[in-house]
C-alpha cells in the first residue's frame, strides 16, 4: 500500500516550509547523484532557496 496523495501548494508555516525545503533539496541532490552514477550521465542541478542561497550539484565526466 502506497502513500496517499498530497495537494501541492505553498506551505504557510515558514518553519515547516524550511524543513520541507531542506529535506526535499537533499533528496533531489541525492537522486541526481544516483542518476549520474547508475546511468553514466552528466547531471547538473541548481536550486535557489527563498532567501536566495544557492545549492548545486554537477557530476564529473569520467571520460
Amino acid at each position: 500500500m502506497g502513500r496517499g496523495k498530497i495537494v501541492i501548494r505553498r506551505i504557510d508555516n515558514s518553519t515547516s516550509r524550511q524543513v520541507t525545503f531542506s529535506k526535499r533539496r537533499n533528496g533531489l541532490l541525492k537522486k541526481a547523484k544516483e542518476l549520474a552514477i547508475l546511468c553514466d550521465a552528466e547531471v547538473g542541478v541548481i536550486v535557489f532557496s527563498s532567501t536566495g542561497k544557492l545549492y548545486d550539484y554537477a557530476s564529473n565526466s569520467s571520460v
